[in-house]
């Protein structure tokens, strides 16, 4: 119970001193893009850096056919007489409706605007017994790597009462009249399987530089790229060839950013923005610069190996030191972030030593009033005590004073009978 009431403080400041962390995840993410990576960076003077940025997604082929890549098709499986799996139609943006049985030809289509609209259910026109089975609708976008399945299960019957439609925890059963027809529903509403724009023009890659004290809003672009071909540089740091993105990017899906002789103005905050718009792809990756000074016994070595024509394999040995996971706040909340943390701390800790004190007072005063009783016991007892000793002291004082009277009146008695006796005869003498 303790344990329970102790994490109701934590709960209550968690919902109004860290508004920046709701925030963070919901609009930054939405306008930016989803951070799936963060890092910090440390690197002496004079070294060269190497930001990575990779994603096969946006890997652009210029394939011509890509409409082909768009596909969906009906699939058939029969329990009788044994499991078996026909194709019953596929298509295309590209090429028409192919239905692969002759006689389900007219009989069985799909809309003709179903990779416009997303509606991709399959009609059936008279059915009849031979279509009972199990049907599957699959969607597959080879480019943006998505495959999508729906199972409805069609049975046939002969009565107009028995028709229904019903879940059976696993896909949807159709019980549907003999000679009716009936709509198998496979709908996916998601943008990419519109047509837009050129995919080209909607996939773009950009790195943006925040300097320390800048806020995420204020960030200086440094280059955009488009799978078109198209580059545009920001300011002189490309011009200089201090900063370089391969430029077969789109290619082979690497947008890692080169820096070359570090300096203490370079560090800072760099992310990678991957945008695809066509397949629904916003990534950002972040990474903190430090550049930290130069170590003594590198300089000599480091400055003699840049001066060579060929300086690429002392890239890889310098990239490797520190590399340290973390999350990093990118939020002017930071400060109100932290200061929540310390007041539920703080509260809570308040709240253990309140709850000690009381504890602590209310064995005290069990304590204190099982003494008080333990008190009361023992008087009663001894009043009792000296009560029976006093009744006994009065009985046994008592009796030796009756006894002695007693023995004195029998005495008298005696010697009144002797002198009668006396006096009696010497009345006779």
């Amino acid at each position: 119970m303790h344990t329970y009431m102790a994490l109701l403080p934590v709960s209550v400041l968690a919902v109004f001193f860290l508004p920046g962390a709701w925030s963070q995840s919901s609009g930054s993410n939405s306008r930016l893009g989803v951070v799936v990576e963060a890092k910090n960076i440390t690197l002496p003077i004079g070294s060269n850096a190497v930001l990575p940025c990779h994603s096969p997604r946006m890997v652009w082929t210029r394939d011509r056919l890509k409409d082909r890549q768009r596909v969906v098709h009906w699939d058939l499986m029969r329990n009788t007489p044994k499991y078996s799996v026909e194709r019953v139609l596929d298509m295309s943006p590209g090429a028409r409706l192919r239905v692969y049985n002759n006689f389900n030809k007219g009989r069985v289509s799909i809309p003709e605007s179903a990779f416009k609209d997303g509606n991709f259910s399959l009609v059936i026109k008279n059915v009849i017994q031979s279509d009972k089975g199990v049907y599957t609708c699959n969607l597959h976008h080879h480019y943006c790597q998505i495959q999508q399945s729906v199972q409805i299960q069609l049975n046939v019957t002969k009565s107009a009462q028995k028709e229904k439609r019903y879940w059976d925890g696993e896909k949807t059963i159709f019980v549907v009249l003999l000679g009716t027809s009936v709509v198998l529903p496979c709908v996916n509403r998601r943008p990419l399987w519109r047509d837009g724009v050129q995919e080209d023009q909607q996939q773009v890659a950009h790195w943006d530089f925040q300097p320390p004290g800048v806020r995420p809003d204020r960030a200086d672009r440094l280059v955009d790229l488009y799978a078109s071909g198209e580059r545009r540089d920001y300011g002189p740091l490309f011009a200089e060839k201090k900063m370089s993105v391969a430029e077969d990017a789109f290619t082979l899906g690497d947008f890692s950013l080169s820096i070359s002789n570090l300096k203490p103005v370079d560090k800072g905050l760099y992310s990678c923005h991957l945008h695809h718009h066509y397949c629904g792809l916003h990534e950002r990756r972040i990474f903190r610069l430090t550049v930290g000074s130069s170590l003594p016994s590198e300089p000599t070595t480091t400055q003699t190996i840049f001066h060579n024509d060929d300086p690429e394999p002392r890239v890889e040995e310098v990239q490797s030191p520190h590399v340290v996971n973390v999350i990093l706040p990118e939020h002017r909340g930071y400060f109100v972030q932290h200061l929540g943390y310390f007041l539920a701390t703080f509260l809570l800790l308040a709240f253990i030593v309140v709850a000690i004190v009381m504890v602590t007072r209310r064995r005290k005063k069990r304590g204190l009033a099982y003494e008080l009783r333990r008190s009361d016991e023992r008087n009663v007892v001894n009043e009792g005590e000296s009560s029976l000793s006093l009744t006994e002291l009065k009985t046994r004082n008592q009796e030796p004073l009756n006894s002695d009277y007693k023995n004195n009146l029998l005495k008298e008695r005696d010697m009144s009978k002797d002198c009668n006796k006396d006096f009696d005869g010497k009345l006779w003498m």
